[in-house]
């Protein structure tokens, strides 16, 4: 039940610095979302947007930052 505890606190953490993040450099990161390759599709009433793209790039990033992690701990 501890490490449920502690990896709710880890997330949490997450989130926060992720939102920070998010809140300060939003401005800077308008490009994110509108990458070669992010599908968007918009007609009269409908509106579809895939972002393929900015997807695999968080992904790379994300799976990055979590292998430096693990190393280091």
């Amino acid at each position: 039940m501890e490490q449920v505890g502690r990896t709710l606190i880890i997330i949490g953490i997450i989130l926060i610095i992720a939102g920070l993040i998010v809140y300060f450099a939003g401005n800077r990161l308008g490009w994110l979302g509108h990458l070669p390759g992010d599908i968007r599709i918009v007609k009269e009433n409908v509106r579809i947007y895939i972002p393929v793209t900015t997807m695999i790039l968080i992904s790379v990033v994300l799976s990055l930052l979590i292998w430096l992690i693990r190393k280091l701990l």
